[in-house]
């Protein structure tokens, strides 16, 4: 077994799931605005140390992806937060893209940048403490949406960006999001993701990149968040495990589905009844962001009397999607 796929399959292994706490500073600040917290560098290192410091955190999550700044900011005690992760069992990751751009060409399409000075960062990164990366790649659905040119631009960087994360010794997470904004039906969800990810894995062919030393995190297929004909958890789970069936050779060691933005309950409930379709070559699990640390900073909102309430409200999260699989 290689460094990359022991590492892979402990980001997928006994039950635990990834959380995603990567947000841009500029996200990030947005969301502290919204509960009333002012949005500081130092009201973010707050934030991420109440979500790393969940009591028994390492029982449900197995790598938590940190963002730029977190990783180089360190805890209450002195310890960076690769370092804290480390010393409880958990795997540190690091979201190396610089934000998606608008697509030359391409109206109302982007395209996920930040491969210039990728070499030397994925090296830095793993001097910090990291073992994994993210790149987040995001496809929108509309009347003229996606074109082969947005989709192709998307993974052809996500597939390059796999590369260079497997040589610096990094095991990447590869990330293309069919997004759920639109009144798009489950159907049409399914095919365009069902194209993204078939010209994934051929653009990962070409690249070279080892598959079973990645992570796939790809949205569920869902319709649209306007759409009028909302299908049911077991449609979707049928759909989504179909659609990978067809899409997702077997060497990949697991699928960490994203939230993208779906209720907190409603994602975890989509994810436990894939678990009960036919045995699948892959483990299924989550790396939800919103999807676990939402309850967490709506009950936070800056005051630490409500230290212990909000972990809770994590912890109740992240183990009911651990026992959802």
């Amino acid at each position: 077994m290689s460094a990359l796929n022991k590492i892979a399959r402990t980001m997928v292994s006994n039950r635990r799931g990834i959380l995603a706490a990567d947000e841009s500073i500029g996200t990030m600040s947005s969301r502290l605005e919204q509960v009333g917290v002012e949005p500081t560098e130092e009201n973010r290192r707050v934030y991420r140390e109440l979500i790393v410091t969940t009591p028994r955190l390492a029982d449900s999550i197995s790598g938590v992806i940190l963002a730029d700044e977190t990783f180089r900011q360190k805890l209450s005690d002195g310890r960076t937060f690769p370092q804290y992760l480390d010393d409880i069992g958990v795997l540190a990751g690091i979201k190396v893209d610089t934000g998606a751009k608008p697509l030359a060409g391409a109206p109302g399409e982007k395209v996920t940048e930040g491969l210039d000075g990728l070499r030397e960062r994925v090296a830095e990164y793993v001097r910090l403490g990291a073992t994994f990366a993210k790149w987040r790649a995001v496809i929108t659905i509309g009347e003229n949406t996606p074109t082969d040119r947005a989709v192709r631009a998307n993974v052809h960087a996500l597939a390059r960006y796999a590369g260079l994360c497997q040589e610096g010794g990094l095991v990447p997470i590869v990330e293309p999001e069919v997004l759920m904004d639109g009144a798009h039906s489950l159907t049409r969800c399914r095919e365009v993701t069902t194209f993204v990810l078939q010209v994934l894995f051929a653009e990962l062919d070409v690249m070279e990149v080892e598959l079973d030393g990645i992570v796939l995190k790809p949205n569920m297929v869902v319709a649209g968040a306007d759409s009028p004909e909302q299908p049911s958890v077991e449609e979707v789970a049928r759909a989504t495990v179909e659609t990978l069936r067809a899409t997702v050779p077997e060497s990949v060691p697991g699928i960490a589905f994203l939230s993208g933005g779906q209720r907190p309950e409603v994602a975890t409930a989509h994810l436990g009844a894939m678990q009960s379709l036919d045995p699948l070559p892959w483990e299924l699990t989550y790396s939800f962001g919103r999807a676990l640390v939402g309850p967490a900073l709506e009950t936070w909102r800056g005051d630490n009397s409500r230290w212990t309430a909000a972990q809770d409200a994590l912890s109740e999260r992240a183990v009911a999607n651990a026992a959802a699989r």
